[in-house]
């Protein structure tokens, strides 16, 4: 990331969790978990999980024997252990996805949401990745697609954008910007997957008011200390713009928007090659 401050913390992690879990995460959370069900993995690994959203959906849903939750961010990290809490079999470690702490073939799935995109190096986490499954197992995760399909994002990087016409704030290039679907396939297969499934799904982000998820937009995400550092410019007053340009777009109580990602299911051969 270019932004000097590109860390989820503060009240980061409990703004974006409140005011943007259910409005883009959840969704695509229960589609995730919907997809590894059938493969009744027992020994799951996520990777980046945030506030612990999908984490939760993981343990309602898939019931796994055992679930690693893993973050680089520790206050991300922090924050979803003390939301999520402790569960049997559940353990919580600070890792970095591209060097991971554990034994080979160590799992049946690695899960990961809205993670990938913020790995610097993208390969090193998907031969990471491969290395901890077991044969058959499943690297299961998705990716936004481009800032252009995701009405949200666009409406926030462009109605910030505004407040600086030199040096804008690039936070929202990152999440949307591993978009080539193609490419993804390529670097799976240099990461030695057997079989990658990719699947664009579109959703519908449900918000109870533009001012719901305003808040989150600017406040949920370290474009807010980005806009601080700048100076000249009240957050506030970020803040309530970015309200009328969705409320404009989008309605208003509720707000309803597209939202668009790629979903990757990579299985690793059974022969452990």
């Amino acid at each position: 990331m270019q932004e000097a401050n590109a860390t989820f913390d503060g009240l980061i992690p409990e703004v974006y969790d409140q005011h943007l879990g259910n409005v883009l995460f959840e969704p695509y959370a229960a589609d995730l978990v919907k997809r590894l069900k059938p493969r009744g993995s027992k020994d799951v690994l996520e990777l980046a999980c945030g506030t612990g959203i999908v984490t939760q959906a993981l343990l309602d849903g898939l019931k796994p024997s055992r679930l690693v939750a893993t973050d680089l961010n520790e206050p991300m990290l922090a924050y979803a252990r003390s939301k999520v809490g402790a569960k049997p079999g559940l353990e919580w470690r600070q890792a970095d996805a591209s060097t991971l702490p554990f034994p080979d073939a160590s799992f049946d799935a690695v899960v990961c949401q809205f993670g990938v995109m913020f790995v610097p190096d993208k390969l090193a986490a998907m031969k990471e990745a491969r290395r901890v499954l077991r044969p058959g197992g499943v690297f299961a995760f998705n990716v936004w697609d481009r800032i252009e399909e995701n009405d949200l994002g666009r409406t926030a990087h462009e109605t910030i954008s505004r407040f600086f016409p030199v040096d804008p704030p690039q936070f929202y290039t990152i999440p949307f910007g591993f978009h080539d679907s193609e490419l993804i396939r390529s670097m799976l297969g240099q990461a030695a997957f057997a079989d990658v499934q990719i699947e664009s799904v579109a959703k519908e982000s449900k918000a109870p008011s533009a001012r719901h998820v305003a808040v989150g937009l600017v406040r949920g995400n370290p474009i807010v200390n980005a806009i601080q550092e700048r100076g000249g410019v009240e957050v506030e007053a970020v803040i309530a713009a970015v309200e009328e340009a969705l409320k404009a777009r989008y309605g208003d109580s509720p707000l309803t928007a597209k939202m668009k990602a790629w979903v990757v299911m990579a299985t690793r051969s059974k022969e452990g090659k």
